[in-house]
């Protein structure tokens, strides 16, 4: 084996030979831009059907509308950036190539350290939020949902270790099911909207600018922020499929837009029904919100059941991204290789055990909202260096092919950091203690980086190519 030092940042690269990537490669080919586009919706389409809506209990309608606005702006803006740079630098690590080209190996690691919090919590959070629909729908007598949480994870790894086109068309399934049921509810509820009911929470007079449409405020509307950013938390990881995709330069920067677009519409559609037919106040603390709105109208009980369906599209897709994540760091060396190896069918197989393991402890603490919080600030942070990564790219490297370029440029992107940057601090203000927990996992990763594993990179991993070769251009010229 080859050794090499990288002088400039002191970290020590060495080559691995060919059998060594064998064992850790993924099935090419295996998606096209419309189970990509669906990979983006199922991120996501649980938050539609709960968490958004405690967010009125911080902004009321109006805080939560306007925070919800500049959030999607945020997104989308991110969503062409990325774009951009996942049809520049088609790999596995998504928001780690990006970030590892234009940041080096501390900013790479960082932003993949940001990003696998996100995607190995989320499933948490969400796999508590499953276990209370199962206990309130009486399936099979569950009144402990701790079993319900190991049902979900050994399952749904038990699918993905098939190999991933067979996971992506399950997940493609259930999430038709999930946008089928967000349609039913949109009917029904539609015949109930009420105007009134969404300025119905009671006005704090004690708050700067506050009113009926912001009655906690103009502050509100900052607070409601952490819960606007779970209408599309998550859809940034369509890139990770970049290279199980077909054509990823061209098919990973649709589908992410597609998914985006489609989100907008199912997030304005549920706050404005579910608010408008039940009321602010009341959907501010419910647990099944959408349900809730429809109170006894005979659509509530199948919304009910394929609300299900959405939280399942959901965790089963985030175990996705938290798995490739998982595979890109480890293959590269940030992470123990072993959490690379890929089965006869190209899965992860420790890469999808081990996350799902973390993920399952952290569920039985059944604290789904500080989970979906730490979720959402290792989300933020990401983005934060996901953004400065295409501004840089942008100017350190022109003339880098880019079959897709960002509309609007460093101004669109620019745009999505300032909000980014927003959301960071947003998070430390709804919950500190699930802010400092994400802030002490977060430094642990890179604490590790930082002792050991920057000293053990993979120089001829997929990843890392794309840095040595840049490096390499930049030296010679």
């Amino acid at each position: 084996m080859a050794i090499t030092v990288s002088k400039p940042s002191h970290e020590d690269f060495h080559n691995e030979d060919s059998e060594y990537l064998a064992k850790r490669t993924l099935k090419s080919g295996s998606a096209g831009w419309l189970l990509l586009a669906g990979l983006g919706v199922s991120y996501v389409i649980s938050g539609d059907y709960a968490g958004w809506n405690n967010g009125l209990a911080h902004g009321g309608f109006g805080g939560l509308l306007i925070a919800g606005i500049v959030i999607a702006g945020m997104y989308l803006a991110m969503v062409l950036g990325m774009a951009e740079m996942s049809s520049a630098l088609p790999a596995a690590g998504g928001g780690y190539t990006f970030a590892r080209r234009a940041l080096g190996p501390w900013g790479g690691f960082a932003t993949g350290t940001a990003i696998l919090i996100e995607y190995s919590i989320a499933p948490a959070a969400i796999a508590t939020f499953i276990g209370g629909y199962v206990e309130s729908l009486g399936l099979f007598g569950i009144t402990d949902g701790w079993w319900v949480y190991l049902a979900v994870y050994a399952i749904f790894i038990g699918i993905h270790l098939t190999g991933a086109g067979e996971a992506l068309k399950a997940m493609f399934v259930i999430t038709a099911i999930a946008l089928v049921g967000l349609v039913v509810f949109a009917v029904s509820a539609w015949g109930l909207f009420d105007a009134d009911n969404l300025t119905d929470i009671p006005v704090d007079t004690s708050a700067v600018g506050a009113s009926s449409f912001l009655p906690f405020g103009v502050f509100g509307i900052w607070a409601a922020v952490p819960f606007a950013i779970w209408f599309f938390l998550a859809v940034e990881g369509v890139p990770l499929a970049a290279e199980e995709a077909r054509e990823p330069e061209k098919n990973v920067p649709r589908g992410i837009r597609i998914s985006m677009l489609l989100l907008i519409v199912t997030g304005a559609g549920v706050l404005f029904l579910a608010t408008g037919a039940l009321g602010a106040e009341a959907l501010s603390t419910s647990g099944n919100p959408l349900v809730q709105a429809l109170g006894d109208a005979g659509a509530a009980k199948a919304v009910n059941y394929i609300g299900l369906a959405g939280l399942v599209a959901s965790f089963f897709s985030i175990m996705y991204a938290y798995s490739r994540q998982t595979f890109a760091l480890s293959r590269a060396g940030y992470l123990p290789t072993g959490l690379s190896v890929t089965n006869s069918r190209k899965a992860p197989v420790l890469a999808l055990i081990v996350p799902g393991i973390v993920g399952f402890v952290l569920s039985l603490t059944g604290e789904g909202a500080m989970l979906l919080n730490m979720a959402v600030l290792g989300a933020a942070v990401s983005y934060v260096l996901m953004m400065v990564s295409h501004i840089v790219l942008r100017r350190r490297e022109p003339d880098m092919p880019r079959p897709y370029r960002t509309p609007g440029g460093i101004v669109t992107t620019s745009f999505a950091l300032v909000i980014a940057v927003g959301a960071v601090i947003a998070t430390f203000l709804v919950d500190v203690t699930a802010a400092m927990w994400t802030v002490a996992a977060f430094a642990a990763f890179m604490a590790y980086f930082g002792l050991y594993s920057r000293h053990h990179l993979v120089a001829n991993s997929p990843d890392e190519e794309f840095a040595v070769l840049a490096k390499a251009e930049e030296e010679l010229e």
